[in-house]
Parts: C-alpha cells; structure tokens; sequence
C-alpha cells in the first residue's frame, strides 16, 4: 500500500483544495451530518485555520490521491497542567476505509502531540458510530470519568 500522510500546509492550493474537499466529503456523509459545507466555509475555512497557530491538519494520500483528512487542536488539560490535541474531524472516503488510514492518521497526530509534549490526545465519536469507537479503542482511546460513580464524561455543544 502507498500510503503518505502529511501536514497540510494552508499556504499550498492543493493541500487547501484537498482538505475542503475531504471535509465536505466527511460533512456529507451522515457521521458528520448529512450536509455539504456551506459557501461560507468553503470561502473562509483555509484562511481561517491559517490564522490559527494551534491548528493542526493532516492528509492521506493513497497512491497519490486525497483519501482521508484529520483536523486537531491544541488545548491545554488543567489537570495535567500540559497542552492537549483534540482531534476535531477524521475521515476517510468511503471507498477506502478498512485500509489503515485512519489509523495512519491518528498514530501521526499522536506523533505530533508527543512532539508537542501533549499530556493527552481527546476526540468525541457518535453513539453510533461503531467502526470508529472500535478503531479509537484500538488506538488506545477509551471514554473517561474522574469518578465512576458520575458516570462518563458527555460531549456537549451549544450553538452560538
């Protein structure tokens, strides 16, 4: 298998075209809602993640084509008084998963974040989404609760 991941460098217009692209392909698809990226996005998102220095954005490339996306960002984890990566969007065409690239993915992400010198990695993964929880777990991710009789954490958004 020819497999690369790369950091996306948001200065590069295929790198920008690639991300958007496999973003609106993950957008589409009912694990990342079922919708297309809106105009406004696909105008804005390059520039904007550009203008954040803790973004992080990774491309897979098989056989030298756009397969899959990760985008991650620095956090700070008060409890373990270190930066964090939050793992915000992996996906991987439809076409292509079962191949290792997700997991190619998130082992370079965890590369960057030890470089980093992350204390933890975090992502959020639907109920429903069986294939990735059991690649998370595989990865070595697990859900967490600071005292079991609370319960797990939840992942919550309001919108503003």
């Amino acid at each position: 298998m020819e497999l690369q991941i790369i950091q996306a460098n948001f200065h590069n217009p295929q790198h920008a075209e690639h991300l958007l692209e496999l973003l609106d392909m993950y957008a589409r698809d009912p694990m990342g809602g079922g919708e297309p990226l809106s105009e406004y996005v696909r105008q804005n998102l390059i520039q904007e993640l550009n203008n954040l220095p803790h973004a992080v954005s990774l491309l897979a490339y098989y056989q030298h084509q756009p397969v899959g996306v990760l985008n991650g960002f620095m956090g700070f984890s008060t409890f373990r008084c270190k930066p964090l990566l939050n793992i915000h969007d992996i996906a991987v065409r439809p076409e292509h998963r079962g191949l290792g690239i997700a997991r190619a993915l998130l082992d370079k992400a965890e590369h960057i974040a030890r470089q980093r010198g992350c204390g933890k990695l975090t992502l959020e993964v639907l109920e429903g989404n069986h294939n990735a929880q059991k690649l998370y777990r595989a990865a070595g991710y697990a859900g967490y609760a600071l005292d079991p009789q609370m319960g797990h954490a939840l992942f919550w958004e309001k919108h503003l």
